[in-house]
This record gives structure tokens, sequence and C-alpha cells, in this order.
């Protein structure tokens, strides 16, 4: 069980890094709140996982974006990707996990896929819902 909660960890330090460049990208009114209020939501995730992983292997310095992130379309691209990633890294956890931890990661990944479902809305991205948040795509 702790391999799955370091995974959704790492996906959650990854979002954390993610959202500082996604922020700073996005110029339409109301977007850059909503970027922050996601990292928040992810770093709250964050320091939940870090207390239920009593040994944690050392965190990345930093982390690689998969792509440059220099305007608002790219960055849109990224919060997609990044809430995506976050969704599939908790959805194993559903089957592993018991009471209020299985609650606890099926809000992470329902907040995932609200949060990637929204940046696909602003970034005019079809479909904007997927049928099956978290699970990975073949």
């Amino acid at each position: 069980m702790s391999a799955g909660f370091a995974t959704a960890l790492a996906a959650e330090e990854a979002a954390i890094y993610a959202y500082g460049v996604i922020g700073v990208r996005l110029p339409e009114a109301g977007e850059e709140t909503e970027a922050r209020t996601a990292e928040l939501a992810h770093r709250a995730r964050r320091d939940y996982l870090v207390g239920k992983i009593s040994e944690l292997p050392a965190s990345p310095a930093g982390y690689q974006l998969p792509f440059p992130v220099e305007d608002r379309a790219s960055a849109l691209k990224l919060a997609i990707q990044v809430e995506d990633g976050v969704a599939q890294a908790w959805r194993p956890m559903l089957a592993i996990t018991e009471a209020a931890d299985r609650g606890t990661a099926l809000a992470a990944l329902t907040d995932a896929a609200v949060r990637a479902t929204r940046w696909r809305r602003l970034a005019g991205v079809t479909p904007v819902t997927l049928p099956f948040p978290g699970r990975p795509t073949a």
C-alpha cells in the first residue's frame, strides 16, 4: 500500500511544481486564482500523504516539465496533463485503501477530474470530460 501512497505523493509534488509555472502564464481573469487554488489543494493532499508514509524516498530537487510553458495555451495544456496524472496516481488507491483513506483517495481523484475538466473547457479542448477519469489512455 505504501507504494501507492508514494506514487500519489510523487504526482502531488509534480502538480505543485507545475502550478508554479502554470499560474504565471494564465492572463485571463480568474485563471491565475484558479491555478493558485489548485496548487493549494495539491499541497494539502501532499501534506496528508507525507503524514501517511513513514519512510519517504528522497524527493528530487526539481521536476522536468514535459514541454516548455511559454504562453496561456501551453500552461492550460500542462494543467490538463498534471490533473490527469494526479487522477491516474490516485485511482489505484481506491482498490487498496479503506475507510478515511479511501474517502481521501476518492476525493483526490474527483477533485483532479473536475479541475482537468475546467482546464479543458478554458483551453477549448474536446471532449471536455473523460468517461473514466484516472484510467490510463491507450
